[in-house]
């Protein structure tokens, strides 16, 4: 037998791994739809099960599920992805308890440049009198100080409902 090249073969893990996930949400689909039947089970080609996916609405600090429950989302991940409140998440919750988040629906955005605060051990930015809080990781990572002069996504609709922005850069 030949040698299958590493390009291909990552190629057909990526494929599978997204085989995985698309049964993992028809599997979670088809439970919501008829109940929880333990005939219903999601078809793997492991032996690990695929865990609970839920769907949800990125608030500025945590997501906001379908099934009207909170889940945290890892600051790091929010910030280095710039996840603008609004965005659509889809977690899952792995059987060990892991939860995996992945972002599958960003919403139109715009980006503006403001002052950034620091108020009472909260980061905020101020874009013409308008305060958005901002994540501390975003402020880490971008090494950013109060005072700066700094660009932020904000959802490009929403108005005075936009409490959160995403850090883009430190100017």
């Amino acid at each position: 037998m030949s040698e299958v090249p590493e390009k291909q073969i990552k190629r057909l893990r990526a494929l599978l791994r997204e085989a995985e996930t698309n049964l993992a949400a028809a599997n979670e689909l088809l439970v919501s739809l008829v109940g929880d039947d333990e005939h219903i089970t999601a078809i793997t080609n492991t032996n690990e099960p695929l865990g609970k996916i839920i769907e949800g609405v990125f608030d500025g600090q945590n997501m906001v599920g379908s099934d009207g429950k909170t889940y945290p989302v890892p600051a790091n991940y929010a910030s280095k992805s710039k996840l603008v409140q609004g965005d659509i998440l889809k977690l899952t919750i792995t059987d060990d308890g892991s939860f995996l988040y992945k972002q599958i629906g960003p919403i139109p955005r715009r980006q503006v440049v403001g002052k950034l605060i620091l108020e009472n051990g909260h980061y905020f930015v101020d874009v013409n009198g308008k305060r958005y809080r901002i994540l501390l990781a975003s402020v880490t990572y971008f090494k950013a100080k109060p005072g700066d002069q700094v660009s932020v996504n904000l959802p490009e609709e929403g108005g005075d409902n936009v409490e959160w922005a995403a850090l883009e850069a430190a100017l």
